[in-house]
């Protein structure tokens, strides 16, 4: 029996969550919405990479966008945790 985690962020890397972030909200937006200098001046995926790995506070403030944006954008869709039964079930 496999166990399955309930950590919504489980299995998604740092760099994977970043880049979501940086696509779906752009540098400019991500920076109002998460105040830190790395996303303001001269932002990059590598840079910021390296300042969320030293700074705790910022990285949880990064990752809570992320699965509020992920919740949401599932509400929106009206989409439910998948199954992995998928189709078979009902």
């Amino acid at each position: 029996m496999q166990h399955q985690s309930k950590d919504p962020l489980h299995g998604i890397t740092l760099e994977r969550l970043l880049t979501t972030l940086v696509d779906k909200f752009g540098w400019e937006a991500l920076a109002r919405e998460v105040n830190i200098n790395c996303f303001k001046n001269d932002p990059s995926i590598k840079s910021s990479l390296k300042f969320l790995r030293r700074t705790p506070w910022a990285r949880k403030q990064v990752e809570d966008l992320y699965v509020h944006h992920q919740l949401s954008h599932q509400a929106s869709k009206g989409d439910e945790v998948e199954s992995p039964w998928g189709k078979w079930e009902k």
